[in-house]
């Protein structure tokens, strides 16, 4: 499970370390892809693929399913850690999230989400404001 939040600065090679206490989780890789809100998902592979097998059942005849797969998969990369536990950001995973020196790496539970220190701000932001509605409108979890 993926906890926390760590302010982060991108390298000038486009690398970011990945927190120390988190790292043993990416012994096997990370699958860097495209966050529905405009950041970037990081997964170890196991989760990448029970994440990813949810999209297989999806009709390929429909242009919302194809459109969601190229979103998904056709910008998405599976890196190794270097030995300093940094993971290159490919340039088109920083430029869709806006990442340009300053970030944040959020645990969420099975992933990590990676923001631009300015859009994390204002996610933050909009999550203190409407955590409340948003809890009520849920069904448990079970």
């Amino acid at each position: 499970m993926f906890l926390g939040e760590y302010e982060y600065k991108i390298d000038p090679k486009g690398r970011v370390a990945i927190p120390p206490k988190l790292r043993s989780q990416f012994s096997e890789g990370i699958v860097l892809a495209k966050g529905f809100d405009h950041c970037v998902n990081a997964y170890p592979p196991p989760a990448w693929k029970q994440f990813s097998e949810s999209f297989n059942t999806l009709p390929p005849g429909r242009s919302k399913s194809r459109r969601i797969d190229r979103f998904l998969f056709a910008s998405s990369f599976s890196l190794e850690l270097d030995e300093q536990g940094r993971v290159l950001l490919p340039p088109p995973l920083r430029q869709y999230a806006a990442i340009k020196e300053s970030l944040v790496i959020a645990g969420v539970n099975t992933y990590l989400e990676i923001w631009s220190k300015e859009l994390w701000d204002e996610e933050q932001a909009r999550m203190e404001e409407e955590a409340w509605q948003i809890a009520e409108g849920m069904e448990t979890r079970q």
